[in-house]
């Protein structure tokens, strides 16, 4: 059995990866790639009070969606959203552990309120004004495969557009010593149950037991092991690319997704 889709917009932030038009073009064409700490913008879109509690998550989650809404030309407030993160706001995590260790285990109420995974998706609803359902799922290294099926199943079920925003930042020390995430990465795409005028590509994904597809070049093969949400490369190195093409990607120990990309551009 497959599930299809097509896609109507892309966001990408990443180490060296600036947005989707920069990781077309250097996945699409042979381009090198240069390792660089990733830049997060910050999220002006956020009224100001909101804007100042915002950690490196919500700053990267807030990035991409807007990248993907904008280059599908859909109004953001009115798609529902799949949100996904291996472990959400690991600062956050590290600050709330050193009050914790503290001797009077002071906790600040923008610490605690930023602690819960759906952080980012309820950050985003207030900067666009969304009253839509948001799915706001986790699946250790194997979470956005697991939120790309959710997305999936929910275009095959709703026949409705929706927003699919995963992304991990790194811990600090001493965190980072069990979850050596180095740096963030960040991926949104616009699904739809029909093509549009502004569609990319049609994916049909199915899962299977195949292996998993390593990237040629190695900085970018490092990037895609290193960070969960950086398991995407491979389907967005398939839709960069201006001919039909297949992504194998990450999921489960005996199972991963398989999906056929056909560029509608």
């Amino acid at each position: 059995m497959s599930l299809q889709a097509y896609i109507d917009g892309v966001g990408v932030l990443g180490p060296g990866i600036a947005d989707w038009p920069s990781a077309a073009r250097m996945l699409g064409d042979g381009g090198r790639y240069t390792p660089a700490a990733a830049v997060l913008p910050a999220p002006a879109i956020l009224p100001a009070a909101e804007r100042r509690r915002t950690g490196r998550v919500v700053k990267l989650a807030i990035a991409i969606a807007l990248e993907a809404t904008a280059q599908a030309g859909v109004e953001p407030g009115r798609l529902a959203s799949v949100f996904s993160s291996s472990g959400g706001d690991g600062h956050n995590c590290h600050e709330i552990c050193l009050a914790l260790a503290a001797a009077d285990r002071e906790m600040s109420p923008t610490r605690f309120a930023n602690s819960v995974h759906n952080a980012a998706s309820g950050y985003w609803s207030i900067a666009v004004g969304s009253m839509q359902a948001s799915s706001v799922l986790s699946a250790y290294d194997a979470s956005f495969t697991a939120a790309l099926l959710d997305a999936l199943a929910q275009i095959a079920v709703d026949r409705q557009p929706l927003l699919l925003v995963a992304y991990d930042t790194e811990y600090p020390p001493p965190l980072h010593a069990k979850r050596p995430i180095p740096d963030a990465f960040g991926v949104a795409l616009v699904l739809a149950a029909a093509r549009s005028e502004k569609t990319i590509a049609r994916i049909d994904a199915a899962l299977g037991e195949e292996a998993e597809e390593r990237l040629a070049d190695g900085g970018l093969e490092a990037l895609r092991t290193a960070i969960p949400a950086a398991r995407s490369l491979p389907l967005l190195r398939a839709l960069a690319n201006p001919k039909p093409s297949r992504a194998v990607i990450d999921y489960l120990d005996t199972l991963r997704l398989r999906v056929e990309v056909l560029p509608c551009a």
